[in-house]
């Protein structure tokens, strides 16, 4: 049976939770998501997903809880990992000004450098269709809150999303980061793509 571990720190993580319960039965699968906030809770999972919330809090909980190590490790012996929002922000090995100045803790796995904020505050937050082709041809329903955006990748970083010249999704290796927010819709898609690479479908 699949075991996903959201890091549940700070931000939207029962929100992730149920998405990946309504993507293990859209996709048939046997599976349960668990809320980590220890990381002895990492044991044995199949995927980790680091939620969107507030990037500087969720990094440093990580590293006062130790589960930034843990997750770490686990990502660099090939465990599948989905960074949303903020947690784009913590994988990423480059960051902006506002990461510099808040001492902002990364986990430097991803080839890509961030810029926090990008489409502005809380009150500019937006939905906006997004054409995703590893998710099929239908459009994705992105909703950005407070998001990041992509501003340089190297190395074998994929950009497999853009809104308005931006870059909002990126995949390397066993690893996804998207700015948006994949949990707040009814879409499970990017889920289910999450899953199937969790089952060693890269």
């Amino acid at each position: 049976m699949m075991r996903i571990g959201v890091i549940g720190l700070q931000g939207a993580v029962s929100e992730h939770i149920e998405a990946v319960r309504r993507a293990l039965v859209a996709s048939g699968q046997q599976g349960e998501a668990v809320w980590v906030a220890r990381p002895e809770q990492l044991e044995g999972v199949d995927g980790i997903i680091i939620p969107g919330g507030e990037s500087t809090t969720i990094g440093k909980l990580m590293k006062i809880t130790e589960i930034f190590d843990a997750v770490k490790r686990l990502a660099e012996s090939g465990v599948p990992l989905l960074g949303t929002c903020a947690g784009m922000v913590v994988l990423a090995k480059r960051g902006d000004e506002q990461v510099a100045r808040t001492k902002q803790p990364l986990l430097g796995l991803m080839d890509i450098a961030v810029v926090r904020n990008a489409f502005g505050r809380q009150r500019e937050s937006f939905e906006a269709e997004l054409n995703i082709p590893i998710l099929g041809e239908k459009p994705f329903p992105g909703v950005f809150i407070r998001a990041p955006v992509v501003k340089e990748v190297w190395g074998d970083a994929e950009v497999i999303a853009e809104f308005m010249g931006k870059i909002v999704g990126v995949k390397q290796r066993n690893m996804v980061a998207v700015a948006f927010h994949p949990e707040l819709t009814t879409d499970t898609r990017l889920h289910e793509y999450f899953l199937r690479m969790c089952r060693g479908q890269f």
